[in-house]
């Protein structure tokens, strides 16, 4: 059927649209090469460097760890133009450097753990991707009690490489240890040892970073305004992190760990109700969390029952933790056969979900799921009914194929103790613990996507009446892109009353929003 001449125009036009951003596409990449190998000489070829989408690696490199498919196969998200997997520092500078000059933006990733995938993807922005993986080094200085650690290590490589150097440090972070340590110190950190010694970011004595001139600053350039909005509000909105110098933390050489789980039949409501009194008041030095979610269970009505897992860390001794359960929490009936006394390290398998194998999986980069996932959080500072909870249990029981799961964790402690604007992290006295509702799927569609995300939002939608409030705090590390896209909304969330402040300092160090994604802090003229 021959076409009309106005419909072959606009074919025409079409076709030539997209031949000239073709052509831009593959121009920009040359000018870039170009600038990027003149900014990085006499160093290594970039051949193994920078990878475009016309190339067969790409892929495998933006894929290698990527956390959260769903935002790989959406058709609403914009992948990178170049990746540059940085082997040195000065690739980063040639990366900040080069794409100013081409008029592109740069996201950074260094585990792929960023919750809404703004790591690696983006709603429409042209952008660079610096992958830090190879950037990995951790160095420990045992007799000083601190690291320097390069932002693309994972916390299992940091965790592992602490403990062969002295199996009485540690360090106060995340279980999950595939996450990278790039953005989740800088997000705040939060894990088995908060309690005890703050979160990761309060635990940064100093730090390298590429600005958004393409200059490496540390602590004493930078000022201390630039180094106290790194570590809490967020390093992706003001530069790239080289690396952190750490102080480690002191464990004892054997600790005692115990899953105990409980049914409703065993009540768990009655459990976890009288856990929300004690857990936040505990010795620091115990740390016990509850994971959530329903189960099949043929002699429950309905066959289905709620599990929570009361799944804990102790400091010490298992003596002496019956000792510290027997008289603050004894309704939980624990017993020395539910206690495992290990080193810390093998305290981190324990947690990871890695019981018996051996340390050097902590040494596996790959994600553990090939999967898609959604997060969302609050913060609790009012004990939960047990009304409440028993509708919580309802909802859960809603969710047939994958579990969607609750999870507490217990703030108090030190955490108490360290005033709200000494980070940007904001969430210290009076909350009694974070809420994490998180649910993983593995099928691709869009309709599964949506009913995973609606169930999520159901359970989150629910629990407005009984959590924080003016704000209503959120986790940055947990990030939620539903909060919204306007920093007046989200950035209280986040920060309460640091948002200000955040924003005067983004002002200063990157006024043009250089370092900017769907929710980066803004300069103060942009709100």
């Amino acid at each position: 059927m021959a076409l009309s001449a106005s419909t072959s125009l606009a074919v025409l036009s079409l076709l030539l649209t997209a031949t000239s951003a073709i052509s831009s596409l593959i121009a920009t990449h040359e000018s870039f090469m170009k600038c990027f190998v003149d900014q990085t000489r006499p160093s290594n070829s970039s051949s193994q460097i920078l990878y475009s989408p016309n190339t067969t690696a790409y892929d495998a490199v933006l894929r290698s760890s990527i956390q959260n498919l769903r935002f790989l196969y959406s058709s609403s998200t914009t992948k990178p133009v170049l990746i540059v997997a940085a082997t040195n520092e000065s690739h980063v500078q040639a990366a900040v450097v080069c794409s100013r000059k081409h008029g592109l933006r740069v996201r950074v990733r260094s585990g792929g753990h960023d919750y809404e995938g703004m790591s690696y993807v983006s709603e429409g922005d042209r952008f660079i991707n610096v992958d830090l993986a190879a950037l990995r080094s951790v160095t420990v200085d045992a007799e000083q009690g601190t690291a320097w650690i390069q932002a693309g290590a994972t916390l299992g490589e940091v965790y592992y490489t602490i403990a062969q150097k002295n199996r009485t440090i540690g360090f106060s972070a995340g279980v999950c240890t595939t996450i990278g340590v790039g953005g989740h110190f800088s997000g705040g950190g939060i894990g088995t040892l908060s309690r005890k010694y703050g979160t990761a970011a309060d635990n940064i004595v100093d730090l390298r970073l590429v600005d958004a001139t393409g200059r490496i600053l540390d602590r004493q350039s930078m000022g201390e305004d630039y180094f106290w909005a790194i570590r809490g509000g967020g390093a992706a909105s003001f530069g790239i992190v080289l690396s952190y110098k750490i102080e480690l933390n002191y464990v004892p050489p054997i600790v005692t760990t115990f899953n105990v789980m409980k049914t409703l039949k065993q009540d768990a409501t009655k459990l976890v109700t009288k856990w929300q009194q004690i857990g936040p008041n505990l010795d620091e030095n115990l740390y016990i969390r509850i994971i959530s979610l329903a189960k099949d269970d043929d002699e429950a009505e309905g066959n289905r029952t709620i599990q929570a897992m009361f799944n804990s860390l102790y400091l010490g001794r298992y003596e002496e933790l019956l000792t510290v359960m027997g008289s603050s929490f004894p309704e939980l009936g624990f017993e020395a056969a539910d206690c495992n006394e290990m080193s810390w390290l093998e305290s981190v398998l324990f947690f990871a979900g890695f019981s018996g194998r051996p340390t050097e999986v902590l040494l596996d980069r790959k994600p553990e799921f090939n999967s898609s996932f959604k997060g969302k959080s609050d913060f609790v500072r009012e004990p939960l009914t047990e009304t409440t909870l028993e509708e919580i249990w309802r909802i859960l029981m809603e969710a047939k194929d994958e579990p969607l799961v609750v999870l507490m964790e217990p703030f108090g402690g030190v955490l108490d103790e360290i005033a709200e604007s000494a980070t940007p992290f904001p969430h210290r006295k009076g909350n009694l613990y974070i809420i994490q509702y998180f649910m993983r799927w593995f099928e691709t569609d869009t309709e599964a996507t949506e009913r995973h995300l609606s169930l999520v939002s159901k359970l989150y939608d629910f629990m407005t009446p009984y959590v924080s409030k003016n704000p209503r705090a959120a986790y940055l590390n947990y990030k939620d892109i539903d909060l919204g896209r306007t920093a007046r909304v989200w950035g209280p969330k986040y920060f309460k009353n640091n948002f200000d402040r955040l924003a005067s300092v983004k002002s200063k160090v990157d006024p043009d929003n250089f370092f900017g994604n769907e929710q980066s802090i803004p300069p103060i003229k942009s709100l």
